[in-house]
């Protein structure tokens, strides 16, 4: 406790600490029959159907996202503009296939020789290899050889089409001269062997006649006269063949090169600009809504947090007598912070519950709301639940036990210490615990017996002995335990938060209550399902006993059947034990 603070009383207990827990816990009636461990049953259809549900916002933020992102991709690498122009080849190859020596064209045109001199013609300082990646060659018939250049802008493009097709008939025109030069060259050079060839055996005739004759030297003679005669008859036929071939080739070259030439100059291909952008945006948009729920299925069926109305009921060992939808607190919004947000539809129906729950048999009626993992929410009701009470006349004190005094902080009380304040002209008191007293003990006599009693405060038992309802706000750690939970209240409602608790947790909590001695009479489930069908029932190991008693028709033990302890509620409500 803060001394210091006038406003401040004693502090809320003499004693800090509880004795150490005996874990021997015959004399308590818990769920022994229980598994340690529990399944939230079998994935179905359903089970997936709302966990995508659960998660619209999400996975239709992902495909909103997945569409910007489409978008930004087609912002920064939109689709190229295009040029296409087409080529006529008149290509005379003899003895070769049709529509085989087009290939070739296809080919040579996608050269990085043809690139090279194209990028030359245009002076780009762009490499080879990526000019050529820019463009195609497309075979259109036998005779015909599309170009088609990608580039930044029309103009670009038509001129780069333009300079690829004049780069490839220059090429090809020069290779098909450079061909026909090879070949009148190589008919040249079989002449000139074949006149060498006359002028040798001439000279061996001249060098024969010149000897003194002989019977040798006639035959001699006589062989080389045929001879010549055959060399200048194949000479003769050389010639004419190759005046023949020199007059063909080059016919058929300047043919070639006289009929090929650009068919169609370079124009540009029609730039969609609305379907890329559509293909983008709807690529990104099924791209991020399949990995939305792809992340939504797979997180649903890892999770092991409890959703529905009878996993929870089942692992707390208490009914959900009350289920609700999700509520936000926000403290900016106007009526979402603050007591205000009680006029809320979903805080007034946990306000009513709690309502309900309060023992009136006793004159001095107590209660612990214990939150598992949302204190904000069962701070609100808790509180709500208290002004309205002391609106009604009643002595009300309200002890905030949670770290943090969310409780309290909500009627302006939120440092250590017993004080009155006035809400709205009500009057109540509110204990919260000094930052130090990790186990506070309330003003009650009961007390668990695995735990010695200690004595609270003065000041806190005074306040009790006036007060008409003592409401308590409460988290339970394992760690420390529960046991001084009995000293604040005799009945304790647990409020569940669907999808943040695990069933061990919601079972270690569900425990520690019924070891403390306490009646857990509740459970209220925050953030339910509307798709969730189950009724939140659960039984203990005595009401099974005395249905099966009832069922043999003997006397019961004085617990009640299954059928007497649940009741249906209405639609978003769990099954309660009737009173």
């Amino acid at each position: 406790m803060n001394d210091k603070d006038p406003a401040v009383t004693p502090s809320l207990s003499e004693g800090n600490g509880l004795s150490e827990r005996a874990w021997a816990y015959e004399d308590f009636t818990a769920d022994d029959d229980r598994p340690a461990d529990f399944a939230t049953g079998l994935v179905s259809l359903e089970f997936i159907k709302a966990a995508i549900r659960r998660s619209a916002r999400f996975w239709c933020a992902m495909a909103v996202v997945g569409f910007v992102i489409g978008l930004g991709v087609y912002v920064a690498a939109p689709p190229p503009y295009q040029a296409s122009t087409t080529l006529v080849l008149n290509d005379i190859v003899p003895g070769a296939q049709p529509g085989t020596a087009i290939l070739d064209d296809q080919a040579v045109a996608q050269s990085r020789m043809v690139a090279a001199l194209a990028v030359h013609k245009l002076g780009l300082r762009q490499s080879v290899g990526s000019f050529l990646a820019a463009y195609t060659a497309t075979v259109v018939s036998p005779s015909l050889l599309r170009i088609t250049v990608n580039a930044t802008s029309s103009n670009d493009a038509v001129s780069r089409a333009n300079a690829v097709a004049r780069a490839y008939l220059q090429f090809r025109t020069d290779q098909l001269e450079t061909q026909q030069q090879l070949l009148l060259t190589s008919l040249d050079q079989d002449i000139n062997r074949a006149e060498q060839s006359v002028q040798s055996i001439r000279k061996q005739i001249s060098q024969l006649q010149a000897q003194p004759a002989s019977p040798r030297q006639q035959t001699r003679l006589i062989s080389l006269h045929a001879a010549l005669n055959q060399a200048t008859t194949d000479l003769t036929a050389l010639k004419q063949n190759t005046a023949s071939t020199r007059a063909t080739t080059q016919a058929n070259t300047a043919t070639q090169i006289k009929k090929s030439g650009v068919l169609d100059p370079a124009a540009p291909v029609p730039h969609p600009r609305l379907k890329p952008l559509f293909f983008h945006g709807a690529f990104g948009l099924i791209a991020g809504l399949a990995l939305g729920l792809g992340i939504v299925i797979v997180r649903a069926l890892v999770s092991d947090r409890l959703r529905r109305r009878d996993d929870v009921a089942y692992a707390l060992g208490a009914p959900v007598m009350l289920s609700v939808g999700t509520v936000r607190l926000n403290r900016w919004l106007p009526g979402r912070h603050g007591l205000a947000a009680a006029r809320g539809r979903d805080i007034r129906r946990i306000v009513a519950h709690l309502r309900t729950v309060v023992s009136t048999s006793s004159r001095r009626a107590t209660l612990a709301v214990v939150p598992l993992d949302n204190p904000r929410v069962a701070a609100l009701s808790l509180t709500s639940l208290a002004v309205s009470c002391a609106h009604e006349g009643k002595q009300v004190v309200l002890a905030d036990l949670v770290s943090g005094a969310p409780a309290a902080r909500l009627v302006g009380a939120g440092k250590p210490g017993i004080r009155p304040v006035r809400v709205d002209g009500d009057h109540l008191v509110v204990a919260v615990p000094g930052r130090n007293n990790v186990v506070p003990v309330g003003p009650l006599q009961q007390i668990s017996p695995l735990a010695q009693p200690a004595k609270a405060s003065e000041t806190l038992a005074a306040a009790h002995a006036s007060a008409e309802l003592l409401l308590t706000l409460a988290t339970l750690d394992p760690s420390v335990g529960g046991e001084n939970l009995a000293t604040w209240a005799d009945d304790a409602v647990v409020v569940v938060t669907a999808g943040r608790s695990s069933w061990t947790k919601i079972h270690a909590v569900g425990e520690m209550v019924r070891l403390a001695g306490m009646r857990l009479v509740s459970a209220v489930l925050v953030g339910a399902d509307k798709t969730d069908e189950s009724l939140g029932m659960t039984h203990t190991p005595e009401a099974d006993r005395d249905a099966e008693v009832a069922e043999e028709g003997l006397p019961s033990g004085g617990g009640i059947s299954r059928s007497q302890s649940t009741g249906v509620q209405g639609p978003g409500r769990g099954v309660s034990h009737n009173p």
